[in-house]
């Protein structure tokens, strides 16, 4: 299913550990390592594709994760000509994304890249948050970057519940400081 413009409708994941780092992809049997993301099917809302993607991507369920941001309008980018089928050339430019971040409530033991009959991943870490601008394919560059921009003002408002416990600074009473007889006797003179 392609737009007016030749952009296939997609959703984009940034999904966040405790300590905000994000869940980095190494793609089936290629050195190239990517967020999770997948087509909308006809009839999904991009919340619903997110979800499906991510179960079928990462193994993880909708209580595996919380949604705390979504990009307001699409992202685009453009597929250059030598990775784009033949036969959809001159049709297919690229993918127009909404982008979510996630937390993950579950545990990385929860994680399973054999989910589903076409894993798209084989191997997986956790990344910090702006890593993946210096590693991602070229042509997908400028759309992580308006994605990771756009989402990095909901991780301050929403930290997970462990970020947010109060710290506790067990101080000591002020002791006064050791005083000699002697200079007691001498003070009071």
């Amino acid at each position: 299913m392609l737009d007016r413009e030749g952009f296939r409708p997609n959703v984009g994941i940034i999904l966040l550990n405790a300590n905000n780092q994000v869940w980095w992809g190494k793609r089936v049997r290629e050195h190239s390592w990517q967020f999770p993301q997948g087509g909308i099917k006809y009839g999904e809302s991009p919340e619903q594709a997110m979800f499906r993607e991510l179960e079928e991507e990462t193994g993880l369920l909708p209580e595996h994760v919380k949604i705390i941001g979504r990009t307001r309008d699409w992202l685009r980018y453009e597929v250059p000509d030598h990775f784009i089928k033949r036969e959809i050339r001159g049709h297919y430019r690229g993918q127009k994304q909404i982008w979510f971040l996630l937390r993950m409530m579950g545990r990385d033991c929860d994680v399973n890249l054999r989910a589903s009959n076409h894993p798209e991943f084989d191997a997986w870490r956790w990344h910090e948050y702006w890593v993946p601008l210096d590693v991602v394919i070229e042509f997908k560059r400028g759309v992580y970057q308006l994605a990771l921009q756009e989402l990095s003002r909901f991780i301050h408002r929403h930290e997970h519940p462990a970020a947010n416990r109060p710290r506790r600074h067990h101080a000591k009473p002020q002791e006064k400081p050791a005083v000699s007889k002697a200079t007691e006797q001498e003070e009071q003179k």
